[in-house]
């Protein structure tokens, strides 16, 4: 039996994330109105809903890559409120306890792939260069990509790329992994190539909330499913029943768009 992508340690204790009373707005126009979310730690919670929910700005919030004007942020013992001040000291903890694959890849260009997953580690972590390239190296062999070690992104394609993403994420040792439409800008098989390191990493145990439009992943291999429409949560809770049976009309609609294209 292969070794998992990644194992979660048996003594630490990792909390969770508990989101209290979000809101943000750019200037006039209300981005996200008062949602609280608790996700349980070693679970996968999805997030869907139609374009413009506030699925993505959600998301970011939870590690300050945007910063709502209200509420509270309590990840795995780190919490923030964003009306104080954050020192860097606070932020950068926060930043390497939650790792983040967005849709866009985000790799470095003019940096080989290995240089691209372990210049993190240097940066962050202290690594030495043989430290990080070890580590990467075993990452990039996980997800299927030690070949590519010293190629460049752009000779890689983006099921590829994104995979590579995956790997400098996990590279930092994250106890929560956050993933914004991570297949979005990918052909159906490439993403596939995605997902199926998404499902090892959610077998191992890792906390994960993925904002997705892929169904199947969202109903199959969350533990929690979070629907979004008009910058609020209307409707939460086991995958399968709200799939089958929504309570609510909004998310009956979203479902049919959906599965029914």
């Amino acid at each position: 039996m292969e070794a998992p992508i990644i194992t979660m340690p048996n003594d630490v204790v990792h909390l969770g994330v508990d989101l209290e009373h979000i809101s943000k707005r750019f200037g006039d126009h209300v981005v996200l109105d008062d949602v609280s979310l608790h996700v349980e730690p070693g679970s996968v919670t999805a997030l869907i809903g139609p374009s413009g929910a506030g699925k993505s700005t959600f998301l970011r919030c939870i590690n300050l890559l945007e910063v709502p004007d209200s509420g509270v942020i309590k990840v795995d013992g780190h919490t923030i409120e964003p009306g104080k001040q954050v020192s860097a000291k606070d932020l950068t903890a926060l930043r390497r306890t939650v790792g983040m694959v967005f849709q866009s890849f985000n790799l470095f260009p003019n940096l080989t792939v290995l240089k691209n997953v372990s210049f993190p580690q240097q940066k962050i972590l202290g690594r030495s260069k043989a430290e990080a390239d070890e580590r990467s190296l075993e990452l990039l062999d996980r997800v299927g990509l030690k070949d590519k070690a010293d190629q460049y992104p752009a000779r890689c394609s983006g099921g590829q790329q994104q995979r590579i993403a995956i790997a400098r994420a996990l590279a930092l040792n994250p106890s929560i992994m956050l993933f914004d439409e991570p297949t979005s800008a990918l052909d159906p098989e490439l993403g596939l190539e995605v997902l199926a390191v998404m499902r090892e990493l959610a077998a191992a145990g890792m906390t994960m909330i993925v904002v997705t439009h892929e169904m199947s992943f969202a109903r199959d291999v969350s533990d929690h499913l979070v629907v979004m429409a008009d910058c609020k949560i209307i409707e939460q809770g086991d995958p399968r029943e709200i799939m089958s049976n929504p309570k609510e009309e909004r998310t009956r609609r979203f479902l049919r768009a959906v599965l029914e294209r």
